[in-house]
């Protein structure tokens, strides 16, 4: 396999403007296909890697990790019936296949997975290529142009519930009704379950309720967290900002789990008595494996859960990127490739 040139916008430092330039690809690994971007999200993790929040992100940077398109090129161990599949692409382009986690099933707790926009380039792009076992097939049902920020968003929100088997008749809430949240809403709603949105917004509690929430509580107001004490059975939080989690955890009900999938860089100020007298759980998880993420495309287009999308030209993805920054999305933000 030869490599070829891409089209792409990337940073060439921490938190500067994206430029479009060319770039290499390398030559198509043997169990590689080669996608040709139609859309691409954009995502919270793609500013933290273009501003290198986490100390990982090397430049010239091309970041998009929410892709959707068209296999173009396969590898020689890859069957040729993938040529011409519409497909989309995460978080994870790669994984080891071989540890225990790869071996289980759990491909997304690889400790050698290979992150779509660390180490290669990602889907702010004009071809963006990864292991085939890393990109699903989209089912019927489910739209090209907001499908992208199902393969992070939507797998990040749906992964817990499978994890942690939540049933139809639990009650459960989501904290922060943004890029994650209004998709968590959607998820758990069709799930069957009785479902809360926290908000600061009062903005949003409308929305939240045309989403899926039954029931709507301003996080902003102590009392109305005080009066849902012992309520609820599962919490998930996709903020990134520090809360009174001890206040949260006192709405959970005994046995009841309070469950992070925002990225914090906070650590949690949480009283080991507030778990013990109720015998409660805090955790977290990533994105799916991509087992999960087949059963997620499934739901969702049975269900007919979309991201609520913002569209803009990839040629507009600086103005994309601030917008996003501004906190102004509604709410998810996919870019539409026009090279």
């Amino acid at each position: 396999m030869t490599s070829i040139t891409t089209k792409a916008y990337a940073a060439n430092e921490a938190g500067g403007t994206l430029s479009l330039g060319e770039y290499d690809l390398p030559p198509l690994g043997e169990n590689e296909v080669r996608i040709k971007v139609a859309f691409c999200g954009i995502c919270h993790s793609d500013l933290s890697m273009i501003y290198n929040e986490w100390g990982i992100s090397q430049y010239p940077l091309v970041a998009g990790h929410e892709v959707a398109g068209e296999i173009v090129e396969v590898g020689k161990q890859v069957a040729d019936s993938r040529l011409g599949e519409v497909v989309g692409l995460g978080w994870h382009a790669d994984y080891c296949q071989a540890c225990y986690s790869c071996n289980s099933g759990d491909h997304n707790l690889c400790s050698k997975a290979q992150p779509t926009i660390a180490g290669r380039h990602g889907g702010f792009a004009e071809y963006v290529q990864a292991s085939e076992k890393s990109v699903v097939r989209l089912p019927q049902g489910v739209d090209l142009k907001s499908a992208g920020p199902l393969f992070c968003g939507g797998i990040t929100v749906f992964n817990p519930l499978v994890e942690f088997d939540i049933k139809p008749t639990d009650k459960v809430a989501v904290i922060g009704i943004g890029g994650l949240g209004h998709l968590g809403l959607q998820f758990l709603n069709a799930w069957g379950c009785e479902v809360t949105a926290f908000t600061s917004s009062e903005s949003k509690a409308d929305e939240a309720k045309q989403m899926g929430a039954h029931h709507v509580i301003n996080s902003r107001d102590e009392s109305e967290l005080e009066q849902a004490e012992s309520s609820f059975d599962f919490i998930i939080s996709t903020v990134n900002v520090k809360l009174d989690w001890n206040l949260y955890l006192s709405t959970l009900k005994p046995k009841g789990r309070l469950h992070f999938v925002g990225a914090s860089l906070e650590p949690l100020d949480i009283g080991v008595f507030n778990l013990l007298s109720g015998q409660k759980s805090v955790s977290g998880s990533p994105v799916g494996s991509p087992a999960t993420i087949v059963t997620m495309l499934d739901f969702a287009a049975q269900h007919n859960i979309k991201p609520m999308v913002e569209m803009f030209d990839m040629s507009q993805i600086n103005d994309a990127l601030a917008h996003l920054k501004r906190g102004d999305a509604r709410y998810r933000i996919v870019l539409q490739a026009d090279f």
